[in-house]
């Protein structure tokens, strides 16, 4: 059986068995557990059931095993850099949101190499106030800002940091970049040193210092990779 918060599927044969495993299912979906666990129900009028009598002896033992949506990324900017990292993200079993303010860089024939991909793909086609995408995403989704504008950057990375549901936030760009941005969002966006500080920048491994699209992206990848691990996302 199947079950959410809202509404169930299928059935464990009803009864008061099956209203504590929705009681508790819900429960661990609500707790935002991760873990499966086992509960034992015994079906004897010796003891108190919760939801009404069931006498026809014996114990049952349910697994409770909730089940994670895959985890969502979002990348503002579809430029060399960004398709290259669509392309290798698009691999994994992950909602990969692609999101531009040029009409050119999401056209189908330029997303042709994402076919077949094992992500599902969810296209953004803006033509302003990208960080309005940003309350669109779903809790939990990293983020990786590296569109061809700065102020469109400063702006994504604005809405990112007012939504603290959010996973990671990569910036991409020089020391330089990221000196200003830093100052402008403590001091014209109001946000403090811990709030400014879950932005990542520059972002991929260090070790890595190709400049060239590809190289940067799988960099990027690698990084966003250690960051999904470390959440139990795909491997």
């Amino acid at each position: 059986m199947a079950v959410s918060m809202t509404s169930s599927w299928g059935s464990i044969g009803g009864g008061n068995v099956e209203a504590v495993a929705i009681e508790r299912a819900r429960a661990q979906l609500a707790a935002g557990l991760a873990a499966p666990e086992l509960v034992s129900c015994e079906l004897s009028g010796r003891v108190s059931p919760a939801f009404g009598a069931q006498c026809c002896g014996g114990k049952v033992t349910l697994l409770l095993d909730p089940l994670r949506p895959p985890p969502a990324v979002a990348i503002f900017g579809v430029g060399h850099i960004g398709l290259e990292l669509a392309r290798i993200l698009g691999r994994l079993d992950l909602d990969l949101h692609l999101i531009d303010t040029r009409p050119e860089m999401l056209i189908s024939e330029r997303l042709a190499v994402l076919a077949g991909a094992a992500a599902s793909v969810h296209l953004h086609r803006v033509t302003i106030l990208p960080e309005s995408i940003v309350a669109e995403l779903p809790a939990g989704a990293h983020v990786l800002v590296m569109t061809h504008d700065h102020e469109e950057d400063l702006a994504l990375c604005d809405a990112a940091l007012r939504r603290a549901d959010l996973g990671s936030i990569g910036l991409i760009g020089s020391s330089a970049k990221w000196a200003r941005f830093r100052k402008r969002l403590a001091h014209e966006a109001g946000h403090d040193a811990a709030a400014i500080a879950r932005i990542k920048t520059p972002i991929g491994l260090p070790e890595i210092t190709g400049k060239d699209p590809a190289t940067i992206a799988v960099s990027v990848a690698a990084d966003l990779l250690i960051t999904l691990e470390r959440e139990g996302g795909p491997t």
